[in-house]
């Protein structure tokens, strides 16, 4: 087997031995050999290195387990029993991978299981990071206990459509390389499975399989299977670890299936370095196209979202707002609770109602989002200064330790507001006083070393002191700098990406910026993302080419959250029945596994990203992204998505064997919070709605 070093002997070698003139053409033929002895040498590990398990299974019997090992010479995998079922596999060198296809026949009726595992040459478990696109990065450790994780155990394999992209990855940070394993067939059937746990026939032909990784000797390895395995254990409710699953496939005589996988293999300096190089791999590899069967342009979907507000619209107290959170889909119920930030999203509803009603000369919702943003600018603010942030007249309960993720929030929607009605020549000195003080508040509750604390109390004392949710803060810090002109703001945003580049992106640690789990989650490398997007609208030369540089490596995380293809869903699943594509929606978060449309304003920070970087696969995934939240669950006349009132978009949305609590896969989750994913698909067809207001002359 030839090595990098030997490699570049030869071409010492050949450079002392020919004359200048020939070096150019003795380089490249070099180089072709250089290329077709590592693809050679990648193509042997694989075959050195990949073995199988086999499990036939009679109905009502325990399966019986067969290892099965490859002839030379022979594609044909043989056992030391005759087998009701022939595997063969055939490996080939494909350009930047290894293309390893498997087929499955029947010799008789069969009931199968097919497990497959590759050990990784010289990588260490202990040194290295792992990655289930979507569900694991690095080794899960910020995630409770009773959520998948390295503490719970060392070896894991999860159904394919848990996952972004249907691929497994480890990176050995000491080695400085990589393997991926990536599933590459067009998933497109699955079939119900009676019950969940144990050895489970299938109702019918399925697709999906199972993608994941382990620690045996100190080594790792990476690992398949088909039909569908979970182990050791499955996750199919929030911190509820379920037993693990092996199903088996049917298969009559003669019938077989054909499985096709890619190894790739490539060094990276660094997790962030090997996200970026997998990530875009994984899209080339997919090719996700954006949705082609949309109907409704941007202000016929603006205009059922609408809806929403008139249907929605309650008083809660002295507060008047919409009731966006703790809803059921089967009622879409009037509640008495408000909330400024996640998850309702009460004061950017109210601006994005205003804007459109004068836009539109809409009388009515002019009146309901005037109401609201006046009995917050009266009343929405505690004793303290803060925003209330959550107001619940249902229960009689307000809270009292406030966040800055919803403080940021609210800020970002009243600073959209007040800049609107300046431009209209309108002028709300009090909204302005509110807002300075509760500014004041913030700036006092960042630390030294530049991060805001997740928690806190009115009379700053801290409550969760991690720093995970600060980037959230950069948004309102520089819209507040560009509104009043005051530069304390945008130094305190500095000193937040200062700590995030040091804390969080050198780290690769994105963590805790939902406020309802406290794990690795897509918000928290979509808000580090947006805030380096800010940070650039208003610096220039060097420090906006810092920031620019930054959100590129962030935007590689984010995006690994988004789903490069369509998970398939069995018949009488609704969400299958109705038609849904999950390519560009997201993942949550490594706690909660279901998919939303939590996108708001990174639809442009990738548009411009693009242009900047001259990355044309963010601008493409962009329009992926767009045309696969507009409307495919938007619920109107004939087209209502199992959702009880038009205009509210669903929230948690079941694409694999998840339960949230209800309904599991197909279905949505009983309670929904359409307060935010009205407000994220308004923010997205919204175009350039930060640049804007941060490049706007005042």
């Amino acid at each position: 087997m030839m090595n990098t070093q030997i490699l570049e002997e030869m071409l010492i070698t050949a450079v002392r031995q020919v004359k200048y003139r020939k070096v150019g053409l003795v380089l490249f033929l070099l180089s072709i050999s250089a290329t077709n002895l590592l693809a050679q040498s990648l193509e042997q590990e694989f075959t050195d290195n990949l073995t199988y398990k086999l499990l036939l299974k009679q109905p009502g019997n325990p399966a019986q387990a067969y290892d099965l090992k490859p002839v030379k010479g022979q594609e044909q995998l043989q056992a030391g029993n005759k087998l009701t079922v022939s595997v063969s596999q055939n490996i080939k060198q494909e350009a930047d991978h290894v293309a390893l296809t498997i087929t499955v026949e029947a010799l008789q009726d069969s009931y199968f299981s097919l497990q497959g595992k590759f050990k990784t040459p010289g990588i260490n478990y202990d040194t290295s990071h792992l990655y289930l696109p979507g569900f694991w990065y690095r080794k899960n450790l910020r995630s409770p206990d009773k959520a998948p994780s390295a503490r719970v155990s060392k070896n894991w394999i999860v159904r394919e459509d848990r996952l972004s992209s249907p691929l497994v990855g480890i990176y050995d940070q000491e080695q400085k390389q990589s393997y991926s394993l990536a599933r590459v067939d067009k998933l497109e059937r699955e079939a119900l499975a009676p019950i969940s746990h144990g050895e489970v026939v299938l109702s019918g032909h399925s697709d999906l399989g199972a993608v994941g990784f382990g620690e045996e000797n100190g080594g790792a390895y990476l690992s398949f299977a088909y039909p569908y395995q979970e182990a050791p254990h499955s996750y199919y409710r929030k911190l509820t670890l379920g037993d693990p699953v092996t199903s088996f496939l049917h298969l009559k005589r003669g019938e077989k299936v054909t499985l096709n996988y890619q190894l790739m293999k490539f060094a990276a300096a660094d997790y962030a370095d090997y996200m970026k190089q997998i990530w875009t791999r994984s899209y080339d590899m997919y090719q996700p196209k954006p949705v082609t069967d949309n109907k409704l342009t941007d202000e016929e979907i603006k205009r059922i979202l609408t809806k929403f507000y008139t249907q929605s619209y309650v008083e809660a107290g002295n507060l008047k707002g919409f009731s966006g959170i703790h809803l059921q889909t089967h009622l879409c119920e009037k509640l008495k609770i408000l909330e400024v930030g996640f998850i309702g999203r009460v004061l950017l509803n109210a601006f994005n109602a205003l804007e459109f009603a004068e836009q539109h000369k809409d009388a009515e919702l002019r009146q309901l989002a005037l109401n609201v943003m006046d009995s917050y600018e009266q009343h929405g603010f505690s004793e303290t200064g803060f925003f209330r942030e959550v107001v619940d007249m249902e229960n009689n309960t307000e809270e009292t330790t406030y966040s800055i993720r919803r403080q940021s929030e609210g800020i970002y929607a009243a600073l959209l507001y007040l800049d609107y009605e300046k431009r209209n020549g309108r002028k709300h000195p009090q909204w302005e006083k509110n807002i300075k003080r509760l500014l004041a508040n913030i700036l006092k509750l960042q630390q030294k070393d530049g991060h805001y604390p997740r928690k806190f109390k009115g009379d700053l004392q801290l409550v969760d002191p991690t720093g995970g949710s600060s980037p959230s803060a950069v948004l309102p810090l520089v819209m507040a700098y560009k509104y009043f002109g005051d530069t304390k703001y945008l130094n305190s945003a500095r000193k937040v990406i200062d700590y995030q580049e040091k804390e969080i992106i050198s780290k690769s640690d994105y963590f805790s910026s939902t406020l309802d789990a406290d794990c690795e989650d897509k918000e928290a490398s979509l808000y580090a993302a947006t805030a380096l997007y800010y940070m650039a609208m208003v610096t220039k030369g060097k420090e906006q080419e810092r920031y620019k540089k930054l959100a590129q490596q962030v935007a590689y995380f984010t995006l690994s959250w988004y789903y490069t293809w369509d998970v398939p869903f069995a018949p009488g699943q609704m969400l299958g029945d109705v038609g849904l594509k999950s390519r560009g929606w997201g993942n949550v978060s490594v706690e909660n596994n279901h998919i939303d449309v939590f996108i708001f304003e990174f639809d442009e920070v990738l548009k411009w990203l693009a242009q900047e970087t001259g990355e044309k696969r963010f601008a493409a995934f962009a329009d992926v992204i767009r045309s696969s939240m507009r409307e495919q669950l938007l619920p109107y006349p004939g087209h209502m998505a199992d959702i009880a009132k038009e205009g509210y978009y669903p929230e948690v949305v079941q694409h694999t064997q998840w339960d949230y609590g209800h309904f599991g896969k197909g279905f949505y989750n009983l309670h929904f919070a359409p307060g935010w994913t009205v407000a994220s698909i308004w923010e997205l067809l919204t175009d350039n709605r930060a640049k804007d207001y941060l490049t706007r002359k005042r």
